[in-house]
């Protein structure tokens, strides 16, 4: 799989640039523009590289100072169908899929550590539609639920803060989860209230045996193994842009499922039912955290590049 990186290059580092990645055997396409670029203005120079290879070449841009003078955009190859392509990547040491491209992982972080209007609205429908579930003890709402729910993307920000040093990004993340569950509860609580009053619901809802639902306030240590699972699951996903398998890490754990039953336990007071649902999302929360952490420090680790940029042998490469 390669990657396309497009260079907005300053006149200045024209030739640094085209020296560093004209002597790579990874890089398996190369074209200068020169002139061709406004804002910077410079040369556009668009090289197509394995996955595995990109993060190497990103840090050496970076310490030729392309970072700050220059501009860096990278969007995958849908199909490279030539002789260079495939000589790059047997050259690049590893699999495509097991190359990660640390600083789109930080942007991605970064980007998810933000709350905005369409993450509040799908957190509040989500665990709207886990309610309606216990309600009805329907699984296949539950299922419905826990798809929508988008709390994922900001625990696997807070993980990937924790990893790369980032702090603030976990601060925003983990202030994100505590905002806009606290939001999605209170607004659902009100809602079950006002069908209370509407004979919609009664307390009876909620205690009743519900053999298709009961299991979301009733955790156990299956609760925390599957949270860990679904976590490494979901962050080899997203370090290896595998959106796809992401789905099966959302109806993995029952995370949105515990707060629509914390909302209806609150607005119709019942404690026991409270009680099991906050320790079933303490219990998703550390395991898909601490699996997020651990699975990106692995992967962090696993070093695979030796080094063949020009210039580079024996320099240690700056970690990002």
């Amino acid at each position: 799989m390669l990657l396309n990186l497009r260079l907005s290059v300053p006149p200045e580092l024209v030739r640094p640039v085209e020296d560093l990645l004209g002597d790579d055997p990874r890089v398996a396409a190369m074209t200068v523009l020169p002139g061709a670029s406004r804002v910077p203005v410079g040369d556009v120079v668009l090289v197509d590289v394995p996955r595995e290879a990109v993060s190497e070449i990103l840090d050496a841009l970076e310490d030729l100072g392309l970072g700050q003078a220059g501009a860096v955009s990278v969007t995958e190859v849908d199909g490279a169908p030539f002789h260079g392509a495939h000589r790059a990547e047997r050259i690049a040491p590893g699999s495509p899929d097991d190359g990660v491209v640390w600083r789109l992982v930080r942007e991605q972080a970064e980007a998810d550590s933000r709350g905005s209007v369409s993450f509040y609205a799908f957190m509040i429908v989500a665990v709207a539609l886990a309610s309606i579930a216990v309600i009805t003890d329907s699984s296949v709402l539950v299922v419905g639920a826990m798809v929508v729910g988008p709390e994922f993307a900001a625990i696997a920000a807070a993980a990937t803060g924790v990893v790369l040093g980032r702090l603030e990004i976990t601060r925003r993340a983990i202030g994100l989860l505590a905002v806009s569950f606290a939001t999605a509860v209170l607004v659902v609580a009100v809602l079950a209230l006002l069908a209370r009053v509407g004979g919609w619901v009664t307390p009876q809802t909620v205690t009743k045996a519900r053999p298709l639902t009961g299991f979301i306030w009733h955790p156990d240590h299956w609760s925390f193994v599957v949270a860990v699972l679904a976590g490494v699951a979901g962050v080899i996903s997203v370090t290896a842009g595998k959106a796809s398998a992401l789905v099966g890490v959302f109806i993995s754990v029952t995370t949105v499922p515990a707060l629509g039953n914390l909302a209806l336990g609150l607005a119709l007071w019942a404690p026991a039912e409270v009680r099991g649902s906050l320790l079933q999302l303490a219990l998703n929360l550390a395991g898909l955290g601490l699996a997020g952490v651990v699975t990106l420090s692995v992967q962090r680790a696993w070093k695979v590049t030796p080094g063949r940029l020009r210039g580079s042998a024996g320099r240690p490469r700056r970690r990002r």
